[in-house]
């Protein structure tokens, strides 16, 4: 069963990680630069070097020890991320199964409301070495749910995300891709739904994820439109990048200036130039080719 792929893929997961550690946005990418960190690094390096490997690896190549507990700490805040997400989204299920919630401003509103509710929830990583515990990020560095992990998260998966390989030429001479990271946009909620199930390209294994475990009440819907079940990765891609849209709106609508409530006029025209500028990078997404 494992060989033919009937398993939980994290290939997905992989390249959110690796987005969002590359991107290098928002409060935790700063700290994962700051000399705190590298000094906890290096006591975690020390007391590892014993390892014979490892002992003659770190001379030679004094960073890469580093960048590995980098994309450990991002792939554990990504964890402690979507353990709050998933029991949000269990909640929202219940809220839509006895009619607390029966439209899309009514969803984003919910999802909106429990980011909130978590948005200072610590974020911290630390690990057990020969029964000493070291951190790499210590609850002193301040690191928050929605500041540091859920919002980065947004900018660098559904909006700046990386090119998928095969669907754009990667030869700097063909400058089919932007030199300027933050003008990249390749994120989840600007996917072009035609490469869904393609070769190379990340999510395809998370639909087929999501279609092993699709209640049947999904499943009954995705059979009664287009071609059934020959198409029902695709489907289920589109409607992964709706949802997509609405956690994006509930993380906007959570982090306005003055949460939509100011009062006078500088606070008023601060928050219409944060809607602005969101305005201004969604228009961008494929939206039409989102059918009901």
């Amino acid at each position: 069963r494992h060989l033919c792929h009937d398993r939980i893929n994290f290939e997905y997961a992989e390249y959110c990680m690796k987005s969002m550690l590359w991107h290098g946005t928002g409060g935790m990418d700063a700290y994962l630069d700051s000399d705190q960190f590298l000094n906890n690094c290096a006591l975690i390096i020390a007391r590892k070097r014993r390892d014979p490997l490892l002992g003659i690896l770190h001379p030679v190549f004094p960073q890469f020890l580093a960048e590995l507990i980098r994309s450990a700490a991002t792939t554990h805040a990504l964890g402690q991320f979507w353990r709050v997400m998933s029991d949000l989204f269990i909640d929202l299920a219940s809220a839509e199964a006895d009619g607390r919630v029966s439209s899309i401003a009514e969803l984003v509103d919910f999802i909106k409301l429990g980011l909130v509710a978590a948005a200072a929830n610590p974020i911290s990583y630390g690990v057990q070495i020969d029964g000493n515990h070291y951190w790499i990020l210590p609850p002193e560095a301040g690191l928050t749910f929605l500041g540091d992990v859920a919002v980065p998260y947004v900018e660098a998966v559904f909006l700046r995300g990386t090119p998928f390989l095969g669907t754009v030429s990667f030869n700097a001479q063909a400058q089919q891709i932007s030199p300027d990271q933050a003008k990249f946009c390749y994120g989840a909620l600007y996917a072009d739904p035609l490469p869904s199930m393609g070769a190379g390209i990340p999510p395809s294994l998370l639909m087929q994820d999501m279609y092993r475990h699709l209640p049947l009440r999904l499943e009954q819907l995705y059979e009664g439109r287009t071609r059934g079940a020959g198409d029902v990765r695709v489907k289920i891609c589109s409607s992964f990048q709706k949802a997509m849209f609405c956690v994006t709106n509930a993380a906007i609508a959570g982090t306005f200036p003055h949460g939509l409530a100011g009062a006078d006029a500088a606070e008023i025209a601060a928050d219409g130039a944060y809607a602005n500028a969101w305005a201004q990078r969604l228009c961008q997404g494929r939206t039409d080719c989102l059918a009901a």
